[in-house]
């Protein structure tokens, strides 16, 4: 074996000179065992059941876009209007009431056939009514405002 090696009973168990523990540092030391360091609260629970705290949910990087290609209107104008109608009632709604009279598409609401309208005649629309015939096809009663006559788009567009 080594010659210079100490046995393990031959070195004495005391603590090194730095490590030494003043009377007062272990009083306080015991203290601090008896009783404590700090206050802990417990939080009362008013539920008995458990509702697992929100915790922080960092946005998506995602690393390629989920969708190809943007989305696409599919209600164009159209799609929206299929035709005017071009019956006795609808003439003298054209005539009487300054409305004109069409068949839409079922999907299509008032606001976009306002907007179709708008957009294919080039006139002001003051309100629309809608209502479904019982063969399943939506008519829409568009009534213009009072700078457009009802007669004289009904003849540009060529329902008379």
């Amino acid at each position: 074996a080594d010659e210079g090696a100490q046995s393990p009973i031959d070195t004495p168990h005391l603590p090194k000179k730095d490590t030494m523990v003043t009377s007062s540092q272990a009083a306080a030391a015991a203290t601090a065992v008896r009783s404590g360091t700090g206050k802990k609260m417990v939080k009362r629970r008013t539920k008995v059941h458990f509702y697992r705290p929100k915790t922080f949910k960092p946005a998506s990087q995602p690393l390629y876009p989920r969708k190809s290609t943007p989305f696409r209107q599919k209600m164009d104008k159209y799609r929206v209007i299929k035709y005017p109608l071009t019956t006795e009632s609808a003439m003298k709604k054209i005539e009487d009431n300054n409305t004109l009279v069409f068949i839409v598409d079922v999907l299509a609401n008032k606001k976009q056939i306002k907007e179709a309208v708008k957009q294919m005649y080039e006139i002001q629309c003051s309100k629309v009514n809608t209502l479904i015939r019982p063969d399943g096809a939506k008519k829409a009663y568009v009534r213009l405002t009072q700078d457009y006559d009802a007669l004289d788009v009904a003849n540009r567009i060529g329902i008379i």
